[in-house]
Order: C-alpha cells, then structure tokens, then sequence
C-alpha cells in the first residue's frame, strides 16, 4: 500500500500477513537487542519478537522517511510477553523527535499496549525514539506509518500541535474484533464499543439497542470513516444514549468527532431529532441533530464535531431525543484525539546533524533524533533553556578523519569542544561566533596550519590545547597572557613579538651593581697611573677595591644570566613609558621589578642586518 509502512521489530525477514499488510524487518533501521517471546493466543508473526535497549541515559530511535506536508497515522505497539525474563513491568518514555509522546507502563505481559498519533510532516524524515527507563528495559513490538490523503485530519493548529489518538469506537459492532485495513483504507483501528475493559463505554443507558444494514453508506467526506463501521450504529430506544468513558491523556484541549448515517427505515411523518449532552459542559450542550436533513438523505455521512474543546479524563456524554422527533438518538462511531503540543526541539539540531552526516556509519552517530530532547546524546551535553543549545560536545578518540567540520563553528552556544585523539587534518577553523568557548581540545590530530589569530576574539577563552599535531608559524602576540596553552609538538609554531614585530631584549639586572663595577675599574686605571710612593699603600689601595668588586659579582652569580618573559618586561617598564638612553641601534627604557630591582632594558630599533647583528652580539 503506497504510503503504508509496518516495521517488525526484532523480526528477521519481511513477510505479508493475513489482512495483506506489508511487514519489513527493521534490522536495518536501529541498533538494539532482539528477543523472542511466546503468548497464549497471539499467532501474528510480528508478535513473536520485539526490540529491546539497555536501560541507561541513552535514546534509541528509528529514523522514518515521510513526505514533507503530508498527513500520517503512527502507531507503536508493545507486547512484553516476558522477553527478559526478570519479570519486571518495564516503564520508559517514547518521543517523536523532541516532543514527548507517551510514557509507556506496562501492567500485563499478555495484553498488547498500543498508541497512535496523526501528525503532518515537517521534514523528510521522523524520529521515534525511547529512552528514559524507570523499570526494565525500553523495548517495542512494530512501529507503523499510515499516510492520509488531502485535508483528512486537517486543523488549524497542525503546525504546532499533533493529535493523539484517545478514543476510536464503532458503535453497535457485531463482535469484539476492531475495524481497520482493508476496510478502512488508512489502516485506522476502530475499537469495538461490545469490548469489555474497565471505565470503557461503562453506565450505558437502559434501552440502548445495536442496529445495522447492509446498504452501501457514502462516506465521502472530509474524515471518510471505514462503511463497514458506518452500517452499525446504537440507537437510544428509550430515548437517550449515555456513556462514562475514561480518555487518555486526558485532560485537556482535544479534537472531538461523531459521526451519524440514518440506517433505519424511519416514519414518513416524523424525523429523527436529538440534542448533545454533556452534563459537565452545559455552555455546549443542546446541539441539534437531525441525520437525514444534515446529510442530505438516508445512508450518507454526516459529521459532526469539535475542533477545539476542552475535556476531562473521565468524559460524560450522551445524546437525547427532541420532543418532537419520532424516534430515539442515534450513533455510529466517534473518535477523540488530545492535541499535544509539539516541542521545536534545541537551536543546534540542524546544525548537529549535518555535522552527523559526514560520519553517517560511525557508532556513535547513530543515536538519531533531537541532540538535546527529550535526553541529549551520550556524546553531547545541553543547556536547560525551553529551546536548548549544545554546550558540550565529547568526540575525543572516535576515528574522525577530515577536516574539522565547518559546522562546528555554527554551535554559538558551545562552552566546551573535545575533539582530540583523531585524525583530524587541515586547519583549525574560525571559531569566532562561538563567543561561549571556554576549552578547546585539539592536540592528537594531524592539523597543519597556522594557530589562527581568530583566537583572541574568543572573548571566554581559557584552555586551548594543540599538542602533538603539524602546526606551524608564530603563535598569536597576547594568547598566553589569558589562554593556558599547550602547543608542545609542534616543532614548527614557536611563540613571536608580542607587538607584531621582532624584538631583541638586553637586561642590565642591577643598574647600582653596572655602576659600582665601572666605577671601580675606572678608578683601578687611575690609581695604576698615578704611582703613589708608598707601594704597600698602593698594593692596598688596589686589592680592596678589586677585592669588593669580586665579592659583590660572587654574592649572586645567578642574576649574571637570568631569562625574563617578555610580559615580565613589559609590566616593569610600565610598557616601556620611561626612555633613559639610546645608542647602539637601541633605546634603553627604565624598569622596576616587583621585588624592587631596578632594571635597564635596551630594544633593538634598526630593522638592519648590521643593526641587529650588533645587537645580537651585544646580547651574547
């Protein structure tokens, strides 16, 4: 059936069953467990194995292909049959992409537990995915899709709503068996009203009588109901109709439909009238129904209904005859559906997934749906806005190979990146929009290229680590002053000028000891010439002076040759504010360090080979 898809979960082989549906295994759409089980009285072939998943923080999804702006019916079914064998009742969550859909609990292991949701396609494809086991394992049996035609199950609120299915019923079945494919072409299940189960069509009303035909009916219409559901009815003898029914997910606002065609041979002279009633709602009780004038004539299809009512879990209603109708109220089917609100999922997910696409078979790319909801993926890690952003993203050591994929850049609100241990090649992109960034994790790779200057423009920037990849050039001036950085590796980055030029960098550590040991040299020459009379004066003379020099360098042979970085000179320059001296193809700026040492610090000016070979002879 064109637009029909049955996946079999956990089954081996594609089969057709007895109705002449279509089954296809699903082992190529998921990962996950396959168990067989075993139940008393269910011979369908799909209801012999289900799929199951671990129960940890993870979501597990089917990925399914729609038309984007068409209309379906989805419905999942889940029938335990002790699979596991820890006789545990599982209960887990099911979403459709980001929004949830349901909580399934599961209270008997031989009873199918089934759930159903008309949605108009968005995309191209639609994640349905479990997660979130508080007792034993997700698991499903089949997962189908029913695509509708035209306007049916058209509202105003599509775009922002689905429709859960609550409430489907044929009214005055002739058994328990439910109507669906192939009389009704889109594979909707109308559940039996004669089906015995707690709070379902209780507190009927005496006189209440099922009747049917075997004419055709036209159902033509907007929502086109099955015929065969269409030529049974109940009809209220004693004049009413009642039923107490609980909905689920109830309450709320909901979709609300009945449907009538007039079966009976009626009184030429008397119509068949009667009114709604809703006990709890009297501000829309008293709608009139007349089948015959409303459709137009006998054994045509008249709906009647409610785009948009609010209503309780447990619903009381009716229908009740007009003083002057000539016969008693009747009904055929009714369907009843919750609008669930849709969830337009995190900011990042378009984003993520073309990411996800350059590594379409990796394991770890395989989670599927919303990054962020209802769980965030086991690798990603999300902030708790309403919509909500990609904060963290763990890829360390996944075999990524390529580039750094472009759309990276894209995730603004990213804190943390960890993209090392691969084999990532290429340059290092601009991460610019990404002004949340905090860490960086690169090293481990094979990333060539120069450390982009971009860099600093990562107002939020702390930790950035390149290591052991293929780097190359001058590290930007200022990223260490408030970036950790480990570039270690790299044999061709080397860290350059913190003013975008090269500079060479003299340090006098004491100006009082250069003085002292000028002084005292000069005045040595001076005494030699001088050839006092008394040598023993002048042996004396001449050794003390020599003798305080020598003391004064021994005392601290280390400040002799002592390294300074470069942001050391500039803060006890006062960023070189206070010139003492020139000469020598430099200028020597005054500076003060933070023990109290007064320094001269002399800077090459001349761009000249024979300027900065002089200078680089002085240094030495």
């Amino acid at each position: 059936m064109k637009g029909f898809l049955s996946l079999d979960c956990g089954g081996p082989v594609n089969f057709t069953d007895a109705l002449g549906l279509s089954w296809t295994s699903d082992v190529n759409f998921i990962y996950g467990e396959v168990a067989n089980i075993s139940v008393a009285n269910e011979t369908r072939k799909q209801y012999t194995t289900v799929r199951h998943f671990p129960a940890d923080s993870r979501k597990y999804c089917y990925r399914l292909d729609v038309t984007s702006r068409a209309r379906y019916l989805l419905r999942a079914t889940f029938l335990y049959g002790y699979f596991d064998s820890d006789n545990v009742y599982p209960k887990f969550d099911i979403s459709v992409g980001p929004t949830h859909w349901s909580t399934i609990a599961i209270y008997d292991a031989n009873t199918i537990e089934s759930i159903e949701l008309i949605f108009l396609a968005s995309s191209s494809s639609i994640s349905v995915c479990l997660s979130n086991a508080t007792t034993g394992k997700p698991f499903i049996s089949t997962l189908e899709l029913r695509q509708f035609n035209g306007s049916v199950y058209l509202t105003a609120f599509e775009n922002q709503f689905y429709l859960s299915v609550s409430a489907r019923i044929n009214f005055g079945a002739d058994s328990v068996d439910p109507v669906r494919y192939p009389d009704d072409p889109y594979d909707r299940i109308w559940e039996s009203d004669s089906v015995k189960k707690a709070n379902y069509l209780v507190d009927v009303a005496a006189g209440t009588k099922k009747v049917s035909t075997d004419m055709p009916i036209n159902v033509n219409y907007d929502l086109r109901p099955p015929e065969k559901v269409m030529q049974t009815a109940v009809v209220g003898m004693k004049g009413s109709l009642s039923y107490r029914l609980n909905l689920d997910g109830f309450p709320g606002f909901g979709w609300a439909y009945a449907y009538f065609a007039e079966i009976e041979d009626l009184d030429p002279t008397g119509p068949r009238k009667f009114v709604l009633v809703l006990p709890e709602y009297p501000d829309i009780s008293n709608a009139e129904v007349n089948i015959k004038e409303n459709a137009h004539g006998k054994y045509r299809l008249y709906e009647a209904g409610y785009n948009n009512l609010s209503l309780p879990f447990v619903l009381k209603f009716g229908f009740k005859k007009t003083s002057d109708s000539s016969r008693g109220p009747l009904l055929n089917a009714m369907e009843i559906h919750k609008y669930l609100e849709k969830n337009d999922g995190s900011l990042d997910g378009d984003v993520i997934s073309g990411v996800i696409l350059l590594y379409s078979t990796a394991d770890w790319a395989q989670e599927g749906g919303d990054p962020c909801l209802p769980v965030p993926w086991s690798w990603v890690q999300c902030n708790s806005d309403a919509r909500p952003q990609i904060i963290k993203l763990s890829l360390s050591s996944k075999n990524l190979s390529g580039t750094v994929p472009s759309g990276l850049t894209k995730l603004t609100g990213l804190v943390e990146l960890w993209l090392d241990g691969n084999s990532l090649t290429g340059p290092i992109p601009d991460f610019t929009g990404c002004t949340a960034l905090e860490i960086i994790h690169l090293e481990n790779n094979q990333l060539t290229g120069e450390l982009p200057s971009s860099l600093l423009n990562l107002p939020n920037l702390r930790e950035l680590y390149v290591q052991n990849n293929m780097l190359s050039g001058t590290i930007p001036s200022g990223i260490n002053r408030k970036v950790t950085l480990n570039y270690s590796g790299n044999i061709n980055l080397h860290e350059g000028a913190r003013r975008g030029r090269h500079m060479g960098i003299i340090i006098g550590l004491s100006v009082g000891a250069a003085v002292l040991l000028i002084t005292t040299i000069v005045s040595y020459l001076l005494m030699q010439k001088g050839k006092k009379r008394h040598p023993e004066q002048e042996q004396l003379r001449d050794s003390l002076p020599v003798q305080r020099v020598i003391s004064t360098l021994s005392d601290a042979p280390g400040e002799a040759a002592h390294c300074f970085t470069s942001l050391e000179i500039e803060d006890a320059t006062k960023n070189f504010e206070k010139k003492i001296g020139s000469g020598g193809f430099g200028v020597v700026y005054y500076g003060k360090m933070k023990d109290g040492r007064e320094i001269a610090v002399k800077v090459l000016t001349s761009n000249s080979y024979q300027g900065k070979r002089e200078f680089s002879n002085e240094v030495n």
